[in-house]
């Protein structure tokens, strides 16, 4: 069963969660992304704890939304995310990158359940995407498609041609999530390659264009429900975010795109991330509730508080 979480504050708790697990991911496996996937914590957390429809226990249910990753190389914060939402025991999420793990540096349709499709070449993922939402349609099915996708792979012409194809066949069952980062491996988007005025872009091609903070979960959720609302036409979310976000000698910078942290960065992160969960935990939402979410959701986020307790004595 889905865990689902209503209130901000939990949403934070999940949040903060999911890169505690990132940072301990990467010093593990000793490579990976860190930047991006830190980033976009609150927009997984948003459509894995509230938006999207879906079973962990049965990954093939036929009336769950699918969700497609485009740009693979942030799988750290999809594979946090999927353990916290239950789909594998979060103990395998050390098996990052290593021989033999569900958990490679791309995610593999092939080995790891709930995968939709296997990532890795980037500009790729919205043409699934484009795929499925039109077999949705021709099938007349309710479910939906979530793309997300990065900036930088805008660079490839294939995206293109998938955005041109999905305001053609006017699909309004998806939903593209651009991260927004303004960072690529070499360094800033609009030094390699320069992408704006993107918004206007989407308009122009057809689309429907929703630009928010990437870190604000209502603004997020506003967001979905207008794209749900939504017809004739496929949904860009533009979620402006910030890469290395919580961790505050990677945020920004463009050098933290496709690097680890070592054992002490890592260490150092933790703490920063034990301290901002600290402020979090210090807060009750409007009604003055605690926790949401039900049993198994304060278990997953419980399992968090011990984590950052651990960093602050370590």
């Amino acid at each position: 069963m889905k865990i689902t979480l209503e209130n901000e504050r939990d949403l934070k708790l999940m949040a903060n969660s999911i890169r505690s697990d990132i940072m301990e991911m990467l010093v593990e496996a000793k490579s990976g992304h860190s930047a991006g996937p830190l980033g976009l914590a609150e927009v997984y957390t948003e459509l894995f704890f509230r938006e999207m429809n879906y079973d962990p226990k049965n990954t093939h249910l036929e009336g769950r939304d699918r969700f497609v990753l485009s740009n693979g190389h942030v799988a750290p914060v999809l594979y946090a995310t999927m353990s916290r939402a239950g789909f594998f025991p979060k103990s395998e999420i050390m098996g990052l990158r290593k021989l033999g793990s569900k958990l490679q540096g791309h995610p593999s349709k092939k080995w790891l359940p709930g995968i939709e499709n296997s990532s890795g070449p980037l500009g790729q993922g919205l043409s699934i995407a484009c795929g499925m939402a039109l077999a949705g349609r021709l099938d007349k099915k309710t479910w939906r498609v979530y793309c997300a996708m990065s900036d930088g792979e805008h660079d490839e012409g294939a995206t293109w041609e998938s955005i041109l194809f999905a305001a053609k066949y006017k699909l309004d069952n998806l939903v593209a999530i651009m991260d927004r980062n303004f960072i690529q491996i070499d360094g800033k988007t609009e030094d390699i390659m320069p992408l704006e005025p993107l918004g206007k872009k989407y308009e122009a091609f057809g689309w429907h264009v929703i630009s928010v903070d990437g870190h604000d979960f209502g603004a997020l959720r506003r967001a979905l429900s207008d794209a749900r609302g939504t017809k004739g036409k496929p949904t860009m979310i533009i979620a402006n975010t910030v890469p290395g976000k919580g961790v505050s000698f990677m945020e920004h910078l463009y050098e933290w795109h496709g690097k680890p942290p070592s054992k002490e960065q890592a260490q150092a992160a933790l703490l920063e991330l034990a301290n901002e969960r600290a402020k979090i935990e210090a807060r009750t939402d409007a009604k003055g509730n605690a926790s949401g979410g039900g049993k198994e959701a304060a278990a997953h986020l419980d399992a968090g508080a011990r984590k950052g307790a651990a960093a602050k004595k370590s």
